[in-house]
């Protein structure tokens, strides 16, 4: 069985791919695709693989829009962080989710769950798409999140925040103010409590927030610098496959 993996953080490809070749010993991984654009591209040139493990927040954009550019006709496995909503949602649509951190049981129920409807391999991708329409519709973002700071819990509102980043493996929040909390989720996480029209994910290290952006400068390879109204650790740099995203979230 030949397989396909959709993963725009390269640890977490990395050991999905060998928690499959552990589980499913038959499956060959073909290729690992880190973004929408690498992804669409591929479809289009490469025959359709039996499976595909997709992650549903890549560094680009919401992993769906590639079902908008291109046709996918074998099962999906997903990965995500997504909430228990959007969890019972796949499972009536019978599109299997693993949720992160993934392990050993997990993708043994999703692999059992493909090989039960092997002899199907279609997949209704305009009820797929709906249904992500449908979720994003009525999904509620936070208002505030609970941070650590010293021996209490303080709240930090959504709207008091510049950006967040990942520093040596730990996710901070910067207020626009500059005071800096710490955080216990991943960016990824953080990322599907937040709302899209609010927040956008800048780059594997940074989400910014709208408020908070000053300015941005042209980059060398069409790329962006984004210059906020707050003090940042290095460079934001948004790649020349966002920048039409970033520009579109910008000017709405």
């Amino acid at each position: 069985m030949k397989a396909l993996i959709i993963e725009d953080e390269v640890l977490a490809a990395q050991s999905l791919k060998k928690l499959v070749s552990e589980v499913s010993p038959d499956t060959e991984i073909i290729a690992i695709l880190q973004t929408i654009e690498e992804s669409v591209a591929w479809f289009d040139e490469n025959p359709m693989p039996d499976l595909v493990f997709m992650d549903i927040h890549l560094a680009d954009g919401s992993s769906f829009a590639i079902f908008e550019q291109t046709q996918i006709t074998c099962p999906i496995i997903f990965t995500t962080a997504y909430d228990e909503y959007a969890l019972k949602a796949f499972e009536v649509s019978s599109i299997d989710y693993l949720l992160k951190p993934i392990n050993r049981n997990d993708l043994t129920r999703a692999m059992n769950k493909y090989n039960s409807f092997v002899g199907d391999k279609t997949i209704d991708t305009q009820a797929l798409v709906q249904l992500v329409q449908n979720f994003g519709a009525s999904k509620k973002y936070k208002s505030c999140f609970l941070v650590p700071e010293r021996d209490k819990l303080v709240p930090l509102p959504t709207d008091n925040i510049a950006y967040f980043y990942i520093d040596t493996k730990m996710v901070k929040a910067i207020s626009l103010d500059g005071h800096t909390y710490y955080m216990s989720q991943t960016l990824d996480e953080i990322m599907t409590q937040l709302n899209p029209d609010d927040f956008f994910r800048a780059n594997r290290q940074f989400i910014v927030s709208r408020k908070a952006i000053k300015d941005m400068t042209i980059w060398f390879g069409n790329k962006l610098s984004i210059n906020l109204l707050v003090k940042i650790p290095e460079e934001i740099i948004i790649s020349k496959a966002k920048v039409a995203e970033f520009k579109t979230w910008f000017s709405k």
